[in-house]
């Protein structure tokens, strides 16, 4: 149900407002019905149908019967009690709130809202305390929603009901000729992208009032597409056409939005990855002033290393370009050679990692443009090009298995991978066999990599293969001349009170490649 079809339902009944109920009835398990007296029209329910993925809200003088059939029902029908004060919605979006004035006698019932989210799979029906607007403590949802089913919304009983985020729209029931001038040149199809309370049914009915197909702009027909998006403000009901076509347009519009969202997840990953490692980059290269300044001051302490005294924290040395003194931190336990050798260590370091991300940096932000051009794609992506990419982001998934990636060599051997400390551990110490081959990126934390190789050699493509992997799984991933070790599994073994995933191993070989994922 759309926005505007809300507010025409709402409209009708505002017009009665405050209403006196007469109790609830329950037709199904996810239906409520709302008996009201209408002054000089007789009886009517209001009829809320919470049942995913079409919950409904109508007006209907049908005589309907069915006792409570759920504790949420039950729940409703003790609690929610009283006249029918207000009845509002969010904009033109799909909740609606409606306020009960509570009720008195032998159990007093204490003003409440029920507050309606007709919102296709996720629909809802809470009661919150009495209050304004579409905040406040949730009493009882009739579905709860926990982290398991959303991460990014909850609804729980007793917790804080969070209203859908805003959005900035037009209202159609108040739109001028000067915002429809700016919509003339996009299609009259994706006019709900900018109309408030529009989805698809009265898109597609708006384009036929316009006489227009939906891709088509209006161009200069905008006074047209105006009076027939006033029209549709009006009056929200679909022709009988429209509605087979529209059904058919809303199944497809759900479909794209489901695989835009699984598709965009791990683009949006990837993209927070890729920034990451650009900023380690950056952190690296300010690293050189540091390594600088290391390199001096050991410069500075093997010169004057005779004039150091022993066990001082600290010395003033002249500098070499006759700028002046200088202060060096000491470490008193080591001698002044010591301390000179502790600054050369940290400052190769500071270069070699600075030297190995600048490697990386060139072909990260290549892959960070690419990965934002799709994440972009995706928005404006039809459904028939959204089903391709899925299908081929299905297809460059390698196949998984219980322990690890697995993958398959060149020569069809089979090549497993760990994704974390725990699955390292079992491939190296249960799923491997004395006699595989075992593959570690030297000297970075990354993935065992076990080819099932049984006592056979490896033959050079299949070793370049695993090592390939092994160098593209761990930390330098994107590098390049990455040296790898490789051994039998019965030379890899875990220290005593190590933990999982740590090892030490003996008779290894080392290859280099690339850090990059074998084709």
């Amino acid at each position: 149900m759309e926005g505007l079809m809300l507010a025409r339902v709402l409209r009708d009944l505002r017009g009665h407002l405050p209403l006196r109920t007469l109790g609830w009835v329950f037709p199904d398990e996810t239906t409520a019905a709302l008996l009201l007296e209408l002054p000089g029209e007789g009886r009517t329910n209001l009829v809320l149908s919470y049942r995913p993925p079409q919950p409904v809200v109508f007006l209907s003088r049908e005589r309907l019967r069915g006792d409570p059939r759920s504790p949420f029902q039950r729940f409703l029908a003790n609690r929610v009690r009283g006249d029918l004060l207000a009845a509002e919605q969010l904009k033109l979006d799909r909740v609606i709130a409606l306020h009960f004035s509570g009720e008195s006698g032998f159990v007093d019932q204490p003003p409440t809202r029920l507050l309606f989210e007709v919102t296709g799979r996720n629909a809802n029906l809470l009661v919150l305390d009495a209050g304004e607007g579409f905040g406040g403590r949730i009493v009882m949802a009739a579905r709860e929603i926990t982290n398991s089913r959303n991460r990014f919304r909850t609804i729980r009983t007793g917790g804080p009901y969070t209203p859908p985020p805003p959005y900035d729209k037009l209202d159609p029931r108040t739109l001028s000729p000067e915002q429809a001038r700016d919509l003339a040149a996009l299609p009259i199809g994706r006019w709900r992208e900018r109309l408030d309370g529009l989805g698809p049914l009265l898109s597609a009915e708006l384009a036929r009032r316009a006489d227009l197909s939906p891709d088509q702009p209006p161009g200069d027909r905008w006074p047209q597409a105006l009076k027939a998006a006033q029209s549709v403000a009006q009056d929200p009901t679909v022709s009988e056409g429209v509605m087979e076509g529209g059904a058919r347009e809303a199944a497809r519009a759900e479909k794209a939005a489901n695989l835009r969202r699984a598709l965009r997840e791990p683009l949006e990953k990837r993209v927070t990855l890729l920034r990451n490692q650009l900023a380690d980059v950056t952190r690296a290269e300010a690293g050189l002033t540091d390594a600088a300044q290391d390199r001096e001051e050991a410069d500075l302490l093997m010169a004057y290393a005779h004039t150091v005294p022993p066990g001082a924290a600290s010395v003033l040395l002249s500098a070499f370009d006759g700028s002046g003194e200088r202060p060096v931190a000491l470490e008193p336990n080591l001698s002044a050679v010591q301390n000179a050798e502790k600054r050369y260590a940290r400052a190769r370091r500071r270069e070699e990692v600075y030297l190995r991300l600048a490697e990386r940096e060139a072909p990260l932000r290549a892959e960070l443009a690419e990965a934002q051009a799709r994440v972009q794609d995706l928005d404006l992506a039809p459904l028939d090009r959204l089903s391709a990419l899925a299908a081929q982001v299905q297809s460059e998934k390698p196949e998984k298995s219980p322990y690890g990636t697995r993958f398959t060599s060149p020569s069809g051997l089979e090549v497993l991978v760990g994704r974390n400390n725990k699955e390292n551990a079992t491939l190296t110490h249960r799923v491997g066999r004395s006699m595989d081959f075992w593959f570690h990126a030297q000297g970075y934390p990354g993935s065992h990599v076990l080819v099932r190789s049984g006592p056979r050699d490896l033959d050079l493509p299949d070793l370049l293969f695993a090592a390939r992997l092994a160098a593209a799984n761990s930390k330098a991933r994107g590098s390049s001349n990455v040296p790898v070790d490789y051994t039998r599994i019965k030379h890899v073994w875990k220290p005593r009170g190590a933990p999982a995933g740590q090892v030490h191993y003996t008779d290894q070989k080392t290859v280099f490649v690339d850090g990059t994922l074998p084709d």
